[in-house]
């Protein structure tokens, strides 16, 4: 026997084996049909008795395998059910030969037989005969299952014959020996007189009986015959049928014990007992955990070792082994099997049992020994499909006990060996399905989701092998477009875990396939109905946070509800910080955004990483085509020919699944432009962003008029316009308007069509109280320097610090020095509106930053007064100090006008001034 039955278990040894073939030509489709209901007779319950006989299905069995039937009776073929196809009266003989035929390969141990012949009308098919059946055809068949159920109850009959036959032997001493195949020749010659020779015979013989009694459907019998035999045996060193009392003895237990099977069928067997015992409910009662072999009375032996009575063995005996004796009997017969050559399929379908056993009981470790002692037994040249179907059997014996990994290795070993360099015609897409089998197993998953949730589970280098191997396989199948995605899945998942050289491998590799079959973002569905989900790049590149961007310039990140709105047939702008992990230049192209809600027209970008760059800022802008609504889900990019929408939810930097943004209706937009110069600093106070700022720098007193130029560069007409000012800084004691302006003009060319311009003159004006400067007078008053118009030989910012002999080292005046320039900042605001914004109450603002610095033009230092011609009249005299480095003029009204040179001080006599009550000279 070279073919093992990998499905065998345990409950196996009570079936009775019935072969179904077709005989002649005869369609698949229906020959299966038919096939699926013969066998779905499992089970029948035989009349006028308590027993049930179960049968086991075959299409094809060896007949080589049918020779070790007396060593193991489960696997001898009692039964043969034969499916035709008959047209015509003149093809009955020759079916009817080809019937005949096809018995003869299983003629010796066959019991009973039937012929199902389809499609015969006629005389023929009227004749009433036992051993065939006639239907019009494959669909109308009514009662073929009742036409089995009489077929096994005929199978039964003889078999119960046969087991009444053997253990009532009256043949005297003379007891057959039971063989198997390779034993016969061994054989020749022995002495058949001596009592070791009796011994053996009687020992196979009450084997062989259990076997007939556990196929009968008496279980307790069974029991003691397999007891007696392995005493018989195991006193003569009959090893092979030891092991084969053994591994009887412990099926006859595992029935008793697990009559749900151990298979893992749906539905269960009931265990079937001999008549007068009690039932499965009683068992720990009878049989005690650990029970050992039972203990036989010779006195209830006959002369020929065979009793008929069994029923004080019964009575005396521990018959059934427990859950832990059951394995260790298993672990006997297994070695005893080893001792035999050509025993290895028995020993192999041995371990296949007693792992099953072993998974019920929840002993995974105990399975995995008898697994990999599986493993290494040698069955001889084995066949590619044998080979195969091995390497899957056992991996499904180890996805049975929980080992998912070992049990993935297995179903791997199995998908190479479908492409082995041996086999003419690989079978890449047998090897690729298994090559999916074994995903789980690996702890890899083909949704690029469960690779974002936590840590990394598996071996990655591992993961990446078999990633590979599919890659590989898929593009030998002629599917580049699976080679693509399962490609794009690794580098998308296990980005982290590839070195330098193997990411610009695995790119060079994408790129290849690409120009052949450009990635998407489809499902692919698989012949079989697995469906592949999309895979999106949101690695390549890396992003670590949004912003969102009005087009005013406000900015929110981290928020599903952005704190700005968007205006209809716009260009709007979001902001990404991206990163490029590859060690090479990164090109992406078509990045754009994805949204929902509102129309909207992305307008994509395309843009190159430096490689391993740092965060990089990148902009994608769009337009809003109507108003509501808009949802920020993700962005679209192109990246080595792969096409991928990255939704925010999937990027774990970035806290939000989605920004909502309001589209407001149409606003016009305008553009601002100065006479003056941009200013280089921002206004320190102002917490806002500013539209545009301009500096200026003046004297005090001096007045700068600015030009603003308002351009609608937006759609809609301007109908609206309002100026605003606000100074932000006020410990300056300031002396009238700083800012004027006057907008009536402005406001008379509204409505402003879209190109169109207006102006706005503002007048800067700026006077302040720079009297702190007396101080710097009585400076130069106490250096004797005369201030009667004699030029100051030192310049202003010179003479203004303190000097070191007359004001020691960290005195209070010593640590802050005189600032002569003051600042004047102030933002002036623009708010406008129109056309259908307008309307609904929305409106835009600019703003204007105006920076001054202010530096001092006279001082007006000692003032005296002298009296005039007139008593009610005096003249004042005023002490004027040039402060700046430009010459300048003073003027008084209705008097001379006084020229001042840089840095100069003079006296200046002024008009007279009237003496009024309550004021002294």
């Amino acid at each position: 026997m070279s073919v093992p039955d990998y499905m065998q278990c345990a409950e196996d040894h009570q079936t009775v084996l019935v072969v179904v073939q077709p005989v002649g030509i005869v369609p698949e489709d229906q020959f299966f049909r038919i096939y699926k209901r013969i066998a779905s007779v499992a089970q029948v319950s035989i009349r006028d008795s308590q027993r049930n006989l179960y049968i086991r299905y075959r299409h094809h069995y060896l007949p080589e395998n049918n020779e070790w039937g007396d060593f193991q009776t489960h696997r001898k073929v009692v039964g043969l059910i034969s499916v035709t196809t008959c047209g015509s009266a003149k093809e009955w003989p020759q079916t009817l030969d080809r019937f005949h035929s096809q018995k003869e390969v299983f003629g010796a141990t066959l019991y009973d037989s039937r012929l199902l012949v389809f499609g015969l009308q006629g005389e023929i098919a009227e004749q009433q005969r036992t051993d065939v059946a006639f239907y019009s055809s494959y669909d109308d068949c009514p009662n073929v299952e009742k036409r089995v159920e009489d077929f096994v109850e005929s199978i039964f009959i003889v078999l119960e014959s046969k087991r009444l036959d053997r253990a009532t032997d009256k043949s005297g001493d003379k007891i057959p020996l039971l063989c198997v195949p390779f034993e016969k020749k061994d054989f020749v010659g022995l002495d058949t007189d001596s009592r070791h020779y009796k011994k053996r015979c009687q020992g196979r013989m009450r084997k062989h009986v259990g076997d007939l009694c556990l196929q009968a459907g008496m279980l307790q019998d069974a029991l003691v015959h397999y007891h007696m035999a392995v005493e018989l045996l195991r006193s003569v060193n009959d090893f092979l049928w030891l092991g084969a009392a053994l591994e009887g003895l412990c099926s006859a237990s595992v029935i008793f014990h697990y009559p749900g099977g151990t298979a893992g069928k749906a539905a269960g067997r009931k265990p079937s007992l001999a008549q007068g015992q009690g039932q499965a409910a009683d068992a720990g009662k009878r049989h005690r955990p650990g029970a050992q072999e039972v203990l036989i009375d010779p006195g209830a032996l006959t002369a020929n070792g065979i009793s008929a009575d069994t029923s004080s063995e019964i009575g005396r005996a521990k018959n059934c082994l427990g859950p832990e004796d059951i394995i260790e009997k298993y672990k006997e017969a297994i070695s005893y099997y080893g001792k035999y050559k050509n025993a290895g399929v028995i020993e192999l379908e041995a371990c296949v049992k007693a792992v099953r056993v072993l998974a019920i009981q929840k002993r995974a470790m105990e399975a995995s020994e008898f697994l990999q002692n599986a493993v290494y037994i040698n069955l001889g040249q084995l066949s590619e499909e044998e080979k195969i179907q091995r390497y899957s059997i056992l991996s499904e014996l180890y996805h049975l006990i929980g080992f998912h990994r070992k049990s993935a290795f297995f179903k791997r070993v199995a998908a190479m060996q479908c492409v082995a360099p041996t086999i003419p015609e690989p079978g890449w897409r047998a090897c690729y399905k298994l090559l999916l089998e074994t995903l789980p197993g690996y702890s890899l998953s083909l949704d690029p989701k469960d690779f974002s949730k936590g840590t990394h589970r598996g071996w990655a280098a591992v993961q990446m092998r078999l990633l590979h191997e599919l890659v590989y396989a898929s593009r030998r199948m002629g599917n580049p477009g699976l080679s693509v995605r399962h490609l794009s899945f690794l580098l998308q998942t296990m980005l982290d875990f590839l070195s330098d050289q193997e990411k610009k491998e695995v790119t060079q590799s994408l790129e290849n396939y690409t120009s052949k079959c450009p990635g998407g973002m489809e499902v692919l569905t698989l012949p079989d109905g697995l469906k592949l989900p999309p895979v999106a790049f949101t690695k390549l590149p890396i992003i670590r946070y949004l912003l969102g961007k009005s087009v005013k310039g406000c900015e929110c990140s981290g928020s599903s509800s952005l704190e700005f709105q968007w205006v209809q047939g716009e260009v709007c702008e979001v902001q990404l910080m991206v990163y490029n992990p590859m060690p090479f230049e990164l090109r992406v192209e078509h990045m754009g955004l994805l949204t929902s809600g509102v129309e909207f027209e992305a307008l994509p970008a395309a843009l190159s990483l430096p490689a391993e760059s740092g965060l990089y800022p990148v902009t994608l802008v769009g337009v809003p085509r109507t108003a509501g609504n808009i949802t920020v889900n993700g962005y679209h990019t192109s990246v080595f020919g792969v096409t991928s929408d990255c939704l925010l939810d999937g990027l774990p930097s970035v806290l939000t699944s989605g920004c909502m943004v309001e589209v407001i209706p149409s606003l016009p937009r305008l553009q601002l432009s100065t006479s003056l110069p941009r200013s280089a600093h921002p206004l320190q106070p102002s917490k806002e962003e500013l539209s545009s700022s301009v500096s200026v720098q003046l004297f005090n007193g001096e007045t700068q008029h600015l030009t603003i130029t308002l351009e609608n560069i937006g759609s809609e007409d301007l109908e609206t316009l309002e100026v605003a000012s606000k100074t932000c800084n006020t410990k300056e004691k300031l002396f009238g308007e700083f800012l004027s302006w006057d907008l009536d003009e402005a406001v008379s060319q509204l409505p402003l069509k879209p190109g169109q311009s207006v102006t706005l003159t503002v007048n800067i004006k700026v006077r302040l109280d720079f009297s702190g400067g007396e101080n710097l007078l009585q400076d130069l008053n106490d250096d004797g320097i005369s201030v009667t118009g004699l030029p100051i030989s030192s310049p202003l910012r010179q003479v203004l610090k303190p000097r070191a002999e007359t004001k020691p080292l960290g005195s209070e005046s010593s640590k802050t020095d005189y600032n002569h320039v003051k600042t004047l900042e102030a933002v002036m605001t623009f708010k406008y509106s129109g056309g259908a914004g307008k309307v609904e109450g929305y409106y835009r603002d600019l703003t204007l930053g105006v920076h001054v610095d202010i530096e001092p033009s006279v001082f007006f230092t000692r003032v005296s007064t002298l009296p005039a011609t007139r008593t009610r009249q005096c003249h004042l005299l005023l002490d004027v100090f040039n402060s700046t480095e430009h010459e300048l003029t003073v003027s008084a009204n209705n008097n001379q006008d006084l020229v001042l040179h840089a840095s100069e001080c003079q006296r200046y006599v002024t008009f007279n001034l009237p003496i009024h009550k309550g004021v002294s000279g």
